[in-house]
């Protein structure tokens, strides 16, 4: 077992890596707690919670939105929640920013932690204290930035993960990668077949590594003003295609990450060759799919995207593998770009 520390202005954040849920107890209040999960969640491990309520709420990205939030601020005054409640989200990454959301923001805020059950939200999701839900279908309009007591990551629990969501989930950790780290990019292209068959120790260094990444960008820039910025590399386009064409959210950014990189060549700051060996990186991690774009949909997501300033967007970029940087560009130039991108 490892742990990692987010020490932030809004607070510090424990992140075990290699704990269990069975010594849950360890971490959590010895009463006054109420557990937030989802269906799939319960149905596995149920069995295996601490004993307090339990409230359940349904599965996937279209519930992350406020009529689910105010289902859970109803059952919480149901349950007599109060300022020493303890909220406990046991669940994936729509989980883990619905309780963080809910418990930054009844009675004005109370303490949380995660039992993070799915590789996007041990890598992403649950990390950096980015409390949000979706509106209108915009992904994480409406949030609050506040970290959770502690993410208590699981490795036995990404068993149960469905292969999509666990290639899914990978994105993120090829993302970080590619903005910070080209040995831990190259030890993910030398280990395709380990990968994919899930193998233990390496999946838990390279969730080590991406963690300690976002860790200490967190660290540094907890409300997003510079440097947390680069955690949006291929998130632009990324979100906009997961919006308009309902993909998962992995795919939806592996298809962003190309973009960001074929923007970044045309502006002549990636070499070639790179942009190419990404691509076929995620190729390979079966993250790319084919997607006829409807481009004029996409665009209006885009005009919705948090990072936009004015008539200017942050927009991530790379100069190589392993360094990223952010860079402001217009709409225009981005709105033109979008018109003429081929797969």
């Amino acid at each position: 077992m490892k742990e990692i520390e987010i020490q932030t202005a809004s607070g510090r954040s424990r992140i075990i890596l290699g704990g269990h849920l069975n010594d849950l107890l360890r971490y959590i209040p010895k009463m006054n707690v109420i557990i937030i999960t989802d269906e799939n969640v319960n149905k596995h491990y149920a069995g295996r919670f601490p004993p307090f309520p339990v409230i359940q709420i349904g599965a996937g990205e279209e519930i992350k939105n406020l009529d689910t939030v105010q289902v859970i601020y109803s059952r919480l005054i149901t349950l007599h929640a109060d300022r020493s409640t303890f909220i406990l989200g046991i669940g994936g990454g729509v989980v883990c920013d619905i309780t963080g959301f809910v418990a930054s923001t009844f009675l004005r805020g109370l303490n949380f932690g995660y039992v993070s059950t799915s590789l996007l939200s041990q890598v992403d999701a649950s990390l950096g204290g980015k409390n949000g839900v979706n509106f209108s279908g915009y992904k994480n309009l409406i949030g609050i930035i506040r970290q959770p007591v502690f993410v208590l990551c699981d490795p036995g629990m990404l068993d149960t993960l469905p292969e999509g969501e666990y290639i899914s989930g990978f994105a993120e950790i090829v993302k970080h990668a590619i903005i910070r780290d080209e040995q831990m990019f190259q030890r993910i292209e030398n280990n395709l077949e380990k990968v994919k068959s899930r193998n233990r120790n390496l999946i838990l260094g390279l969730i080590s590594d991406s963690i300690k990444i976002k860790a200490s960008i967190v660290e540094e820039d907890e409300t997003e003003q510079g440097l947390r910025r680069l955690l949006n590399y291929g998130h632009t386009f990324g979100h906009a295609i997961e919006k308009v064409h309902g993909l998962k959210h992995g795919e939806a950014i592996g298809l962003g990450m190309v973009m960001a990189n074929r923007f970044g060549l045309k502006k002549g700051v990636v070499p070639p060759e790179e942009t190419d060996r990404i691509t076929r990186l995620l190729e390979n991690l079966g993250l790319l799919k084919e997607v006829k774009l409807d481009k004029e949909m996409i665009w209006e997501a885009v005009l919705v995207d948090k990072k936009k300033f004015g008539e200017e967007l942050y927009f991530v970029l790379i100069n190589r593998i392993g360094k990223g940087y952010v860079e402001r560009v217009s709409l225009e130039e981005l709105q033109l770009f979008l018109h003429e991108f081929k797969m």
